[in-house]
């Protein structure tokens, strides 16, 4: 940070001297006594005065012009090179795909069209195949241009504001100079920093520029602080780029010190970022925050979008002010887009660029910008500010032309614009100067040279010349295992959730296992504690896909900053977790390992821990790598899915690997669970020896028989695989070389180092993937819009027809509102008497939250009103708690207290106060395949009153969509509009309830640029004059907008009132106010900028010695505020009391709601082919998968086995389905969580409405799985027969509505995503546990037996499936199949074991044999499931018990979302 710029500085030096002058003192008498203020845990010092509490002490004292100075004279000193970077572009051009009238519809990506596209596919690639082989020249896709030829060159030490509507181009401009190329499809021209071109640029010194996006995108559970420590970790420079003796950590404080000083939020460095569902800073600190995070990378070319945006006037100018210093001594290099910018801001810039419809239409000084489009033609209105002035000239809407003048002889197309500037001599000194600069960089080069040298002396030891990156990559990794380890620590809920989940889920898989036998009884189950608890602690990491999606826009705005490397944060991310995992599997392992009774030796239970954290690590590298291979989840999923089920099939258990068919059994040898699997096996069988005894030696006594010998005699066998003849024991490395083909020797030479292989191939994909095929850039911002329908045609037509019949002049559209108001005016009380509008109004206000060490207060002692036919302003810096107060008043807070009186008309407000409101928040949230005017028309339907005609309430859309200048957007799908087209959407959706009490809108301008700003307002007023009461905050207004409002409701830090009142025409009353105490405006300033710095808004220090807080409350104003409210009162209170007869929490009835919601859904997954069709396609490739293991079975043992674990499979479909439903549930609480607060619909309806959107795809997923199961695995051979497979069809439904609805309850009562997906398995294992299949009934602990087995769904599942397709089945066992046993010398087989078999079932293959008895153990699939504990008889019972839990699992999830929100605001 360092450099002189004389010889660039065509700035005034005098100028910048003075503006750090004024920061100086600015920033002397801030700097101290905010945070100390804002910090304290209650506000009871509050009142005390602002100097006594700066002047406590000098130790925080911060002087901006003197750090600046100092520092770049002390690096001077110290022979530290500096970085000046102009920036040059010439025939700069942007290309996006689509042509010129492009126009992308959904119709492409519906889920009718996924299903076509699937299946064509393989056509299509193999055709491009052929095509590339026969070198026959591919259709390119069209292109068209956004930003045509533009050139101009910036230099070191100046700034530059880039101005347009919005659409322009701004954002691709400054995208462009920043090198951030990847969304579009060609960038044409040549674009130099310093004379380095852009490719090396971005190679070699990626890091050195910056752009700062709109959206302020952060981890909301990190501090401000730890914020800003991660940023500046990943960019302290190395020895030779600090001052001698200067520590990292000191270095790193410093800037972290001066960043928070600079931009006033010291106060937030131990606060949350927040977001708009996790409660932290204010909007306008979270957009300094990401400015602080930009500035920290310390780069020298700066490219802000918009970064004003949420920002009050004062701390706009302020920030600007900052940037105009930085810019002047550092030799910056800035480029600002900014909306509404005022007058003092847009004077601080060096250059104007101003582009209409992606062409350059000027390039030159600010001060004569507004003069040269005078001379094209253009009037401006009085007072109107000169970057509004600039942008309305492009416009075609709103810019005016000068007397006498007109479109005919002005040019007004961006094409005629364009060229008038090509003549102008702006453009020819552009280009001479342009020439001039590069000519200065090819002959004297000294800066470029500078900048190498000074961005190498940057980097830390170890770091390669050419790298971008100034921290070495263990560096950067280790700061992201610090920044990770931080995320975990302070998301208490899931670190708490996930470790009780998995010690309830280790207590229960070790009491359903609890001490198994060394016997032949305990030999299976051993093998199933085994398989369930790797299996589910290894599923957990399915967690990790919803994960990588989660954290994809952070990852791409940090990579461009350069903090670290992309894979870095594969490393980081795999360190970070092992701490919390591996304690985590360790106490889940001890819990099972020693309840079950496993081998009790350490060498056992290590090597068991050993294989099963080995083999979590590997799949949550599989998990991961998916997660980064694929472009959304339901990708991701879907290829997941692809070979989860084929992992858990082809583990080695369920089917040993020599019983598998021969074109599959090779997927064994790639899946990494198998191979942990085997080593867990060998382990524990490798160590002990198994007793045979009971139910494993044939033939033996039975109830009512004692006939054969007690223990294992000569004339009995034991069953158990790898027994031997006549002993009684089976060695546990016999059992499992025999039934599963493993060699006990293998776990180390084989099984470790596989697994071993696969963590660490795992890792390398990841790697591999987030360097060289990243799926975070995405690509430009293209809307998509809905295949409109004929009806949707005729509208759009008629919007069209009214748009082009404004062609009535400015001034006669001026005169026929002036002459509209003028007769609302006379018209007003006759209209309050017909409708009987009411006043709000609120007394004595205070809210206090919870934080760490006692309370906050937000607001206090807060007074006001609200008339009807009134547009209050309310205003206040950045965190005084205007969108706070806002909340409050509009009875969105749910958390913290809340004191003082909130009437309506005098009397407490009802149960439909947030019915008859309507709030725009800040936040645009709304459902994102929804169009524009869908969007609206879901609004008006349920929040106008029912017995408005529904033609009526689409009529009333229609005219907002044309207010709102919506109509090229009505069909746009929402979730790919811009920032500002989901600004007007947001306001568009309020404004269509049409509500009758109250309009709240928190910044309903801040993203509009000033014409679109100053017509809201004007609308706003129209809407007043009519009798609405209007209470909105807003930021940075001008003068012209600022008297739209008739009074003001200004807020200081901690939520104190300084004012309530009348503006006045020209401000006059306010002013009046002001100037009474010593703050006078001066004329040509802005009031409502100036009062904010009067009151020490911003950086400037307030003006006088006493709070204005104070002032306010001795003031006669004050008195007279509540007097007026005390009339207000008691002339309400004289007025008889409202009807209530009719009064509804809701404006429509339950079904008009339920009709509304279910249609909404039901276009949102019509339009969400990837959801749709992943669902279909997972069912039918597991259906399909499992099918092709188990092809055509037959009647015997071995496939009567077979049918039980096919039909087990249909279990498994309720836990996909929740892995799915899920996520999306999620989402879309977050929409009905704002739709909520206005009563636009009740939590029954959403949940409801929920459920019946998947119900037809339901039905659709149960059809294609059955059809795939029952007729490729030969089902329906037994009694029952084929009616028995439509039986099965009916199970399976059951069975996908259960899982549907019990994903959706799963939802409702999860906070996130994350914290969802850790109930899966928890749930998956318990139904699949105690079902009676996997231990098997008899076996059962006599505890779970009596309860959990009752109610566990899938008992009934597979009662019913088994007892349908086993009754009446057949079964002949294969010659490998039979218990051989020799009978006592001179007996027959029959005679020998003919008592045991009548008792137990099965037959004798050879009943009148003397030796060699062949014993199959069943003669019909009857004798299989009767011992289970199912009859046939249940069958039809079971079912309908499946269908209750859905019911159940229905009703509970109602309940769910009526009590949980997770909105904390």
């Amino acid at each position: 940070m360092s450099g002189d710029v004389d010889g660039y500085h065509h700035v005034d030096v005098q100028r910048a001297e003075d503006i750090f002058h004024q920061l100086e003192r600015e920033l002397s008498r801030r700097s101290d006594g905010e945070p100390s203020r804002t910090r304290t845990a209650s506000f009871a010092d509050h009142g005390k005065d602002l100097e006594k509490l700066e002047s406590a002490g000098d130790e925080g004292h911060f002087n901006l012009r003197d750090f600046l100075q100092s520092s770049n004279d002390a690096n001077q000193s110290a022979g530290i090179k500096h970085k000046h970077v102009g920036v040059t572009w010439e025939d700069l051009e942007v290309d996006v795909f689509g042509g010129a009238d492009f126009k992308r519809t959904k119709s492409h990506s519906t889920c009718s069209a996924a299903i076509f596209n699937f299946f064509m596919y393989p056509i299509f690639y193999i055709w491009q195949l052929l095509l590339s082989m026969l070198h026959i020249k591919r259709t390119e896709m069209p292109k068209r241009t956004i930003l045509h030829q533009q050139s101009g060159v910036l230099k070191p030490g100046e700034m530059c504001l880039v101005l347009g509507c919005p659409g322009a181009g701004c954002t691709t401009f400054l995208k462009t100079i920043a090198n951030e190329r990847h969304e579009y499809a060609q960038v044409r021209g040549d674009v130099r920093y310093a004379g380095i071109d852009a490719a090396e640029m971005a190679k070699m010194y990626k890091g050195e520029v910056a752009y700062n996006q709109e959206d302020d995108i952060h981890i909301s559970t990190l501090t401000v602080g730890q914020t800003l420590d991660f940023a500046l970790s990943t960019k302290t420079p190395g020895p030779n780029g600090r001052l001698p003796g200067l520590s990292r950590h000191e270095f790193n404080e410093k800037i972290e010190d001066m960043l928070l000083r600079m931009l006033n939020i010291s106060h937030t460095k131990q606060t949350y970022v927040g977001d708009e569902f996790v409660r932290g800073v204010s909007g306008g600190e979270r957009k300094r925050v990401s400015i602080a995070e930009m500035m920290a990378t310390r780069a020298h070319v700066l490219c802000f979008d918009n970064s004003t945006r949420g920002l009050d006037a004062s701390t706009a100018l302020d920030f600007i002010k900052a940037m105009r210093a930085m810019t002047d001594i550092l030799g910056q290099t800035t480029f600002a887009t900014l909306y509404q910018a005022g007058e003092g801001i847009y004077e601080l810039f060096d250059k104007v660029l101003v582009i209409d419809k992606g062409r350059q239409v000027f390039f030159g000084p600010p001060s004569e910008a507004r003069a040269y489009f005078e001379n094209l033609g253009y009037r401006s209105l009085p007072r109107q500010s000169t970057a509004d002035y600039l942008t309305g000239c492009t416009d075609p809407n709103e810019r005016l032309f000068a007397p006498g003048r007109s479109a005919s002889d002005v040019p007004a197309t961006p094409e005629a614009l364009e060229k008038a500037f090509l003549k102008s001599s702006y453009a020819n000194d552009m280009h001479l100067c342009l020439e001039e600069y590069k000519i200065t960089m090819e002959t004297e080069n000294q800066d470029q040279i500078a900048f190498r040298d000074a961005v190498v002396a940057d980097k830390k030891r170890g770091v390669s010349k050419k790298s971008p990156y100034t921290v070495g990559f263990f560096g950067q990794v280790k700061a992201l295992v610090k920044r990770n380890f931080q995320m975990r620590m302070q998301d208490k809920f899931q670190l708490t959730t996930s470790y009780t989940l998995d010690t309830i889920l280790a207590l229960v898989i070790g009491g359903a296992y609890f001490n198994q036998p060394l016997n032949a009884a305990g030999a299976f189950t051993r093998g199933s504690v085994m398989f369930a608890a790797m299996l589910t602690s290894c599923l957990e990491t399915f967690s990790e896909l919803p994960a990588q999606m989660l954290g994809r826009p952070i990852l791409k705005k940090q990579t461009s900053y350069s903090f670290y490397r992309p894979s870095a944060t594969v490393i980081a991310n795999t360190i970070a977790d092992m701490p919390f995992s591996f304690i985590r599997i360790t106490i889940y392992n001890i819990i099972i390992y020693f309840m079950a009774n496993l081998d009790r030796n350490g060498g056992a239970f290590f090597t068991w821990e050993l294989f099963s954290y080995l083999a979590f690590l590997a799949m949550q590298g599989f998990f991961r790598t998916f997660g980064l291979m694929c472009t959304n989840f339901d990708s991701a999923f879907r290829l997941s899915v692809f070979f989860v089920p084929n992992m858990v099939q082809y583990i080695g258990y369920t089917i040993p690997v020599q019983q598998m068919k021969r074109w599959l059994f090779w997927i064994y040898y790639i899946n990494p669970l198998g191979y942990a699997f085997s080593g867990v096996l060998e382990n524990e069988f490798g160590r002990i020896t198994l007793e045979c005894d009971g139910n494993y030696v044939v033939p033996r006594n039975l109830p009512g028989i004692d006939k054969y010998p007690d223990t294992l005699g000569p004339n009995q066998v034991c069953t158990l695989i790898g027994s031997s003849p006549g002993s009684t024991t089976v060695t546990g490395a016999s059992y499992i070389q025999a039934g599963y083909s493993l060699n006990i020797d293998d776990i180390w030479r084989r099984n470790f180092l596989v697994l071993l292989g696969f963590f660490i191939a795992f890792q390398i994909s990841q790697i591999v993937l987030i360097e060289f095929y990243p799926q975070y850039h995405g690509q430009a911002g293209t809307i998509i819009y809905a295949k409109p329908t004929q009806k949707v045609l005729d509208l759009n037509a008629k919007l069209n027809e009214r748009k082009a019949l404004r062609g009535i002049s400015k001034e006669d559209q001026e005169f026929d509102e002036k002459s509209d108001l003028e007769k609302s005016d006379v018209k007003n009380e006759d209209r309050d008497v017909a409708i009987r509008r009411r006043t709000f109004t609120w007394e004595a206000i205070n809210y206090t939250v919870p934080v760490p060490g006692g309370q906050r207060r937000l607001l206090h002692d807060v007074y006001g009103y609200v008339k009807p036919g009134t547009l209050t302003a309310l205003m206040g810096s950045s965190g005084a708690g205007k969108t706070t107060c806002l909340d409050v008043l509009a009875q969105r807070k749910n958390i913290g207290v809340i004191t003082g009186s909130m009437l309506v008309d005098g009397r407490p407000i009802g149960g439909d106060f947030a019915r008859g409101t309507a709030y725009a928040e800040q936040m645009d949230v709304h459902e994102g395949t929804a169009t524009v005017r869908e969007a609206m028309q879901f609004s008006a339907r349920l929040r106008q009153p029912a017995h408005v005609p529904v033609e009526e309430k689409d009529a009333y859309v229609e005219e907002m969509i044309e207010l709102l200048e919506l109509q090229g957007l009505s069909d746009a799908l929402v979730f790919s509009l811009g920032v500002e087209a989901r600004k007007r959407l947001t306001i568009g959706v309020e404004l269509a309830s049409k509500p009758e009490l109250l309009l709240f809108l928190d910044e309903p301008t801040s993203g509009l640029d000033g014409q679109s700003a100053w017509n809201l307002v004007r609308f706003l007023k129209k809407l007043a004059r009519s009798g609405q009461a209007i209470l909105c905050t807003i930021h940075q207004p001008s003068s012209l907008l600022f008297e739209s409002f008739d009074r003001l409701l200004l807020l200081e830090t901690g939520g104190e009132t300084v004012y309530f009142g009348d503006i006045g025409p020209d401000s006059s009353v306010l002013r009046e106010y002001f100037a009474r105490y010593g703050a006078m405006c001066p004329a040509n300033v802005n009031p409502a900028e100036y009062m904010l710095d009067a009151i020490g808004a911003g950086l400037a220090p307030r003006i006088g010695d006493r709070d204005w807080a104070d002032i306010w409350r001795d003031s006669p104003e004050y008195q007279v505020m509540r007097d007026d409210i005390e009339k207000i009162k008691q002339q309400g209170l004289s007025l008889p009391v409202p009807e209530k007869k009719g009064e509804t929490t809701y404006a429509t009835p339950f079904w008009v709601q339920l009709r509304e919601v279910v249609r909404r859904n039901n276009l949102a997954l019509w339009r969400s082919p990837d959801y749709v069709f992943s669902r279909l396609f997972i069912h039918a490739f597991i259906s399909l998968q499992i099918s092709l293991c188990f092809l055509q079975l037959g009647h015997t043992l071995r496939d009567l086995q077979y049918r039980v674990f096919a039909m087990f499979w249909a279990t498994i479909l309720p836990m996909i389905v929740m892995a799915q439903i899920e996520p999306l549930w999620i989402f879309n609480r977050r929409v009905f969580i704002r739709e909520s607060s206005s009563r636009i619909y009740s939590p029954y309806v959403f949940a409801i409405g929920q459920l019946i959107g998947e119900i037809p795809y339901s039905i659709m997923c149960a059809f294609v799985y059955w059809i795939l199961m029952v007729w490729p695995m030969g089902f329906g051979q037994g009694s029952a027969g084929s009616n028995g497979n439509g039986f099965q069809f009916l199970v399976i439904l059951f069975v996908e509505l259960f899982g549907v609805t019990l994903g959706q309850f799963i939802g409702a009562v999860s906070p996130n995503i994350q914290t969802a997906a850790l109930f899966n398995p928890f749930i998956g294992l318990i139904l699949t546990t105690f079902c009676g299949v996997t231990i098997p009934f008899p076996t059962m602990e006599s505890f779970w037996r009596s309860w959990l087995y009752q109610l566990d769904p899938y008992t009934r599942v597979l009662s019913s499936m088994l007892s349908t397709e086993l009754h009446g089945l057949s079964v002949t066992c294969q010659s490998e199949e039979f218990s051989r046993f020799n009978p006592p010398s001179g007996q027959t087989c029959i005679d020998w074991a003919g008592d045991f078999i009548r008792e137990a079932g099965g037959y004798l293959d050879n009943p009148s044999d003397t030796s060699d008895c062949r014993y199959c153990q069943y003669t019909v699939g009857d004798q299989y499931f009767t011992p289970l504990n199912i009859e046939y008889s249940n069958r039809w019972r079971d079912v309908w018990i499946v269908f209750c839990f859905f019911v159940f699992n229905f009703i509970v999830t109602i309940v769910a979302s009526r009590l949980l929100r997770y909105a904390k605001r």
